[in-house]
């Protein structure tokens, strides 16, 4: 890669990391938030499920509206939206606010994943694309380890006003930074929403979407319970929970980079094999929870899995969009992350139904069952799309022996 191309792909790690740190901060601050305000928890937990909501929503909508843009002055315009947004969050001082500076956002924070992964996949070398993608991706990873346990000890120390002037300071940075890195020349596709949403009647499209969601779902069915879990089915001490889960989001990083490397070359051929691995990891706890150390290397080896597919999926919507709906390529960007919330919601949902009608453990089978899912369709879609080759390549054998008979 050249020089450019370098400074690029660590500012849109940079950027991932800043817009990781602001989505996911909340969840650390949700105590904090509820007493200054006199609310409940679960009122304030509303924060998040809004947020979630609205990026599910609204990124694939507003990525599709805003394509006809070039994307170096659309990169500047959202970032100082995003910078706006996290300062009417920092000034709130109503619930209503609040609630309207997080949805505002969500929106902004979903387009701007969705165009740092369309601007890598169109700058970098072809064989550059899947490690690229896998580095930025790994910037949510790191906000995760770094940027919101930093942010909420900011925070616990200074309130949760503090904490967001913070991811201000950071958004600040990350334009700054865009404005010397994005290259000007990325012009953007003039089509219609309706035209582009096209994309989304693909069947290998739709499939591909389940698989990415039900690969999430599954391990965040176990993830979101994880802390009660280790506390009462491994026995391990309070003051060592925060230790393991930052252990946990290590591991995860590494996940993040191999993923890149999975990518390179027919990435979706290997993906059920992925999946039925994950499915035998998760499962794999519901027999090594008696001990603490197995347990715990169960609980490894599902961080090292977690996110292998999102390179190889994120290249996958892109290039399918290039070869059937050109325009909807930046929307087909925004796909991965969309599914990635998606699946965090219906696998947070999945885990509350069980933990509530059945023990904490039985997280692990049901999570598995949830990953088989997820392998059954990827096997289907990979095989039509050997169906799909088989019958090009008939047409073409007919085409050619018609052309030679003239």
């Amino acid at each position: 890669m050249t020089i450019q191309q370098k400074f690029l792909t660590m500012n849109l790690f940079i950027l991932t990391f800043i817009l990781g740190t602001s989505e996911f901060l909340m969840v650390g601050l949700l105590s904090e938030v509820a007493a200054d305000m006199n609310i409940a928890i679960p009122t304030a937990g509303f924060l998040v499920t809004a947020f979630a909501f609205t990026f599910a929503i609204g990124t694939p909508v507003f990525t599709a509206l805003f394509s006809r843009f070039s994307k170096f002055p659309l990169i500047l315009v959202l970032l100082s939206i995003f910078v706006v947004g996290n300062i009417v969050t920092a000034l709130s001082g109503s619930y209503g606010l609040l609630l309207v500076s997080r949805i505002i956002t969500a929106v902004v924070t979903g387009v701007l994943i969705a165009l740092a992964m369309s601007v890598a996949s169109e700058v970098m070398p072809p064989e550059k694309r899947g490690p690229v993608i896998s580095i930025i991706f790994t910037g949510f990873t790191v906000a995760s380890v770094l940027g919101v346990p930093l942010g909420t000890f900011i925070g616990q120390w200074g309130g949760w006003h503090l904490a967001y002037w913070f991811t201000t300071l950071l958004g600040i940075i990350s334009l700054i930074a865009s404005i010397a890195t994005i290259p000007r020349g990325l012009k953007g596709k003039h089509s219609s929403l309706t035209k582009q949403l096209r994309l989304l009647a693909y069947p290998r499209i739709v499939l591909a979407f389940a698989i990415m969601m039900l690969s999430i779902a599954a391990t965040y069915s176990i993830y979101t319970y994880l802390a009660p879990l280790l506390q009462d089915v491994l026995f391990v001490p309070a003051r060592y929970i925060s230790l393991i889960f930052l252990l946990y989001g290590v591991v995860s990083i590494f996940s993040t980079l191999i993923g890149g490397k999975l990518a390179v070359g027919d990435g979706m051929k290997k993906i059920r094999y992925v999946l039925l691995a994950q499915a035998v990891i998760l499962v794999s706890l519901y027999f090594t929870s008696g001990s603490l150390v197995g347990g715990l290397v169960s609980i490894s080896f599902m961080a090292l899995v977690v996110y292998l597919m999102n390179s190889t999926m994120q290249l996958y919507f892109i290039d399918y969009a290039d070869e059937h709906v050109p325009e909807a390529r930046d929307l087909a960007s925004s796909l991965t992350s969309v599914a990635n919330n998606v699946g965090i919601a219906i696998g947070s949902a999945l885990g509350g139904i069980i933990t509530t009608n059945m023990k904490l453990i039985d997280l692990s089978w049901s999570g598995g069952i949830v990953a088989v899912l997820a392998a059954v369709l990827a096997w289907v879609n990979y095989r039509l799309k050997q169906g799909t080759v088989s019958t090009t390549k008939e047409n073409n054998a007919l085409h050619e022996q018609y052309e030679g008979n003239i």
